[in-house]
């Protein structure tokens, strides 16, 4: 696919910053909305952006088991979503399980990335076969 330089400045972009997790509305200002999304595919297509949901992004490395892009921040997509949720605004904070955890009345360890958001939300966020399970509390 052709190197546009559209897609050069947006990879620039991405070097530069220290986000963990990337809105489409981001790059705004570099193009029109239908630009950036073709910008943005071809980073997904090449490996360098995984999506983890509608108008979100974060970086990317290959798996050291399957080669496949997966999420490069640290703590994985759990620490993504979390991120993602904070760049959306959303006021949130760990689910039960892993409160108890927190507190050390329990030695289990939440496998799932859950959260409790305060406010409403209707938006998925996953990445493959995990998703952010949450419970909103007005």
């Amino acid at each position: 696919m052709k190197n546009s330089p559209l897609k050069q400045k947006l990879a620039l972009r991405l070097k530069r910053s220290r986000k963990e997790v990337f809105l489409r509305s981001d790059f705004a200002d570099l193009g029109g909305y239908d630009q950036v999304g073709r910008a943005l595919k071809q980073l997904v297509d090449a490996g360098q952006l995984v999506r983890i949901g509608k108008g979100l992004y974060t970086r990317a490395r290959p798996s050291a088991v399957t080669g496949k892009p997966t999420i490069a921040v640290p703590g994985g997509f759990k620490a993504a979503s979390r991120a993602a949720l904070n760049r959306l605004g959303y006021q949130w904070k760990p689910d039960v399980a892993e409160q108890r955890y927190n507190q050390g009345e329990t030695t289990q360890v939440s496998a799932s990335a859950g959260v409790i958001v305060q406010g409403r939300l209707n938006r998925k966020i996953g990445f493959g076969n995990q998703s952010l399970k949450y419970q909103t509390k007005p």
